[in-house]
């Protein structure tokens, strides 16, 4: 058989196959076609109005569905379908906080010690820059003594010495530094330089080893007069900005030749180079409000001086960290023979010999008294968050020696109640808002002007209660009664 004949018995045994195929489909689509068109006619005919009743056929009845009941994961899986947005905001948030509450845990419980040599000496030095009269500097010198730190506290008085000998610990010792008197001050640096480069012993005959300076804390005075800029006379603020801003930058200018120095022997050319810590507090600085043009100025200022100085040493080695604080609880470090009484706005109430404070002139209660008031009083205006009572000193404690020891590296830590949030707040909410919020309100009435060359300093005689029209004017407390509102001060 040929070639060509095997082709065609293929084509003809084909056709049957093909055949069948085709009538198959045919059939599909004729049977389709004619159910839907009588479908369409029996509606047409049913929904006719000129067709009789008896004679229009019935509506085919609707599919019977079964409803089979949910069970409690399809109903979840259904609520979580629709609720697409709403399960991936809250997915995220608790995530977010899971992660928070694990490092914050973690970093609490965190050990924390300064080395020690292998005959138990105490090897770190640690300088504190600040007035040994704060709860602050006390607080931190006792606890960097706890964790094994010898530390230095910068005494610039006699009077200063005995207070930090008063706080009763071998490890906890006076640096005598006059900032004012610069060939002493020089001097003391250089026998501090000698103290570090010689090598001590923890027990007599003992093993000897060398000292490490590891950081240097500038924490300035921190008492500002709150007070508005009329009735501020210029000797306070040439006594503000010497005791508040000067002294703080002398006293890191004399040090700079000692962290710029290496103190220590060859083999220790690989340890890491001291470290600067300056504190400042943020929340007057954050939101500039009114009545702390004191504060809001050296704060800025001190703001700008450590990032000129951050500047300068990070060529060098040196890390500077700007220390932004909120509000502490000082309970523990404040005498109760120096406590002092509370104002019902929550303001400290000056002592019986602070009673003869400078009275504001008329104008001045005309114009500020009640914006001061309103201001002093309110739950954002006195550097502090009303009915609250300040983050633990542990806090900030674990935060500085987190900054020596090179755990936390950031060039800014806020550490403290109301860091955060105040510098939120003075970033983003509008000034405007945040005036109203403390309180601040439009003056539409001035007094009126009195000539006789009476200024702002002078002592005028002041509205008395007893005075035709003197409810027009606001009481406004002496200027140290309010000054003292804050929250850093002892007392």
């Amino acid at each position: 058989m040929s070639a060509d004949d095997q082709a065609f018995l293929d084509v003809l045994s084909s056709l049957p196959n093909n055949i069948q195929k085709y009538s198959r489909d045919a059939a599909e689509y004729v049977d389709r076609h004619v159910d839907q068109i009588a479908e369409t006619l029996r509606d047409t005919i049913a929904n006719s109005q000129w067709v009789p009743e008896q004679f229009r056929p019935r509506p085919t009845p609707p599919p019977t569905i079964i409803t089979v009941p949910s069970s409690a994961l399809e109903k979840v899986q259904n609520w979580f379908y629709k609720h697409k947005i709403l399960v991936g905001f809250v997915a995220v948030t608790t995530g977010f906080v899971v992660y928070r509450t694990y490092k914050s845990t973690a970093r609490w419980r965190k050990t924390r010690r300064a080395r020690r040599s292998r005959s138990g000496g105490r090897m770190d030095v640690v300088v504190i820059a600040g007035s040994p009269a704060l709860p602050l500097t006390r607080s931190l010198a006792l606890d960097l003594e706890r964790k094994g730190f010898v530390v230095f506290v910068v005494a610039n008085s006699h009077e200063d010495e005995i207070m930090v000998q008063h706080l009763a610990r071998p490890d906890i010792r006076p640096l005598s530094i006059d900032i004012t008197d610069p060939p002493s001050t020089g001097t003391s640096i250089d026998t501090f330089a000698r103290y570090l480069q010689s090598p001590h012993a923890a027990i007599p005959n003992g093993k000897r080893h060398h000292l490490l300076l590891k950081a240097v804390i500038l924490i300035p005075s921190l008492n500002y007069q709150t007070s508005p800029i009329a009735t501020i006379p210029p000797s306070s603020f040439a006594d503000l900005f010497n005791t508040h801003l000067l002294q703080p930058i002398l006293t890191i200018q004399a040090f700079l030749p000692l962290l710029t120095a290496r103190l220590t022997p060859s083999s220790d050319k690989e340890r890491p180079s001291p470290k600067v810590l300056v504190f400042t507090p943020s929340i007057i600085s954050s939101i500039n409000p009114p009545f702390h043009a004191p504060e809001a100025t050296i704060c800025s200022a001190l703001s700008a001086f450590t990032e000129v100085l951050t500047g300068e040493l990070r060529p060098l080695g040196i890390p500077v960290t700007h220390m932004q604080l909120g509000t502490f609880d000082f309970a523990g470090f404040t005498p109760a023979a120096n406590s002092r009484l509370l104002h019902p706005h929550g303001l400290l109430t000056a002592a019986p010999e602070d009673a003869d404070a400078l009275p504001w002139p008329d104008s001045a209660r005309h114009a500020y008294g009640k914006n001061f008031v309103s201001q002093s009083g309110s739950a954002i205006g006195a550097g502090r968050i009303r009915g609250m009572r300040g983050s633990s000193l542990k806090e900030l404690h674990n935060a500085v020696f987190d900054v020596i020891d090179g755990s936390l590296t950031s060039g800014m830590v806020q550490v403290g109640l109301g860091a955060g949030v105040y510098g939120f707040v003075g970033r983003w909410v509008p000034k405007g808002l945040v005036s109203w919020m403390m309180g601040i309100r439009r003056v539409n009435e001035l007094a009126t002007w009195q000539g006789n060359g009476s200024s702002a300093f002078g002592s005028p005689k002041s509205a008395r209660s007893d005075e035709p029209g003197s409810d027009s004017y606001v009481t406004v407390p002496p200027l140290e009664q309010v000054g003292d509102a804050n929250v850093w001060k002892e007392g």
